[in-house]
């Protein structure tokens, strides 16, 4: 059944794909963004359809519309661009939260919340669930997104608690896929463009630090079956693939995937309150939706690499 459906950050990398896919189950999309980090060209194959509207607003600021649902998506998500500046980052997971889980009051709309594996710090629990607290550091550079979202988390809870708001809240871990921001500095865009540039690939730490990585169409699916779940289950629930890669491991397949290239592997220091590890526990989104992983590290980076091809040679 078509719904109205608000995508807040609807032209970033990951709502851009999930406007797609809306669109494409029949829904009628509402994109908001404010194009910080987001771009028009995510979405410019959407902007002629009849079911979708693509609004340029701040969220910070108040917003109006008739929805059903609400995928709360909007705030930058690489250190880079978050550090950038961290007061609009806090606002945007704080009053931009608020404002929409107002909309989600007035209009009995259901908010699910693109929470983060940052809510968990570097942990100490491995891997982790979604009953870890988190070794975070609230006063650290990177604290005004880990501590906003984490901030964001509560007031939906609350929200859920006072006023009966349908809620959801999803912990996004590392992410990657085409429409990536090619210099948003995290890992997987980084080692492709430089790659692809002939650069010398950055690895910072020994290498032997983990993430795992989830293609964005499997981050989407879990979004979608967590929204629409009939348990009434409202998390939080961690949607990430539980394979772990080192970096190295990550770099020498990205090369492997770009045999004309050059590009030699170099060591950096390890940024401020960078994670060693993370890796999430994803049987409470097996248990209440059904949903994991399916695509392979190589079989997606082969997709991302084809788009930063067009992207940095063009």
């Amino acid at each position: 059944m078509s719904k109205r459906i608000l995508v807040t950050g609807g032209a970033g990398f990951i709502g851009s794909h999930l406007c797609h896919r809306l669109v494409l189950d029949g829904h009628h999309v509402l994109c908001v963004d404010n194009f910080f980090t987001g771009k028009r060209e995510n979405i410019a194959d959407l902007e002629a359809h009849s079911r979708f509207e693509l609004i340029e607003h701040d969220i910070t600021t108040h917003f109006s519309a008739e929805v059903e649902q609400i995928y709360h998506l909007a705030c930058p998500a690489s250190p880079i661009h978050y550090q950038y500046n961290p007061v609009k980052t806090i606002k945007t997971n704080v009053i931009g939260t608020l404002n929409m889980l107002g909309l989600a009051k007035k209009t009995n709309a259901c908010l699910l919340q693109a929470s983060t594996s940052e809510v968990y710090g570097d942990p100490l629990e491995h891997p982790q669930k979604e009953t870890y607290w988190g070794n975070v550091n609230p006063v650290g550079i990177r604290s005004c997104y880990d501590e906003g979202k984490r901030c964001a988390e509560s007031l939906c809870v609350d929200y859920h608690r006072q006023h009966n708001v349908p809620i959801r809240i999803v912990r996004i871990f590392n992410t990657y896929g085409p429409n990536m921001h090619p210099n948003d500095g995290r890992v997987v865009s980084n080692f492709i463009v430089q790659a692809l540039k002939n650069e010398p690939i950055t690895i910072y730490g020994d290498g032997s630090q983990t993430r795992s990585f989830q293609y964005v169409d499997d981050l989407v699916e879990g979004m979608i079956r967590m929204m629409n779940n009939t348990d009434n289950f409202i998390g939080p629930v961690n949607i990430g693939n539980p394979e772990e890669f080192s970096m190295t491991q990550l770099a020498q397949t990205i090369l492997s995937l770009i045999p004309e290239s050059t590009s030699t592997i170099v060591s950096k220091p390890l940024p401020e309150d960078d994670p060693k590890r993370r890796k999430p526990d994803i049987g409470l989104a097996k248990e209440y939706f059904g949903w994991e992983p399916r695509v392979p590290l190589r079989e997606g980076l082969e997709k991302t690499v084809s788009y930063f091809r067009h992207v940095v040679m063009d």
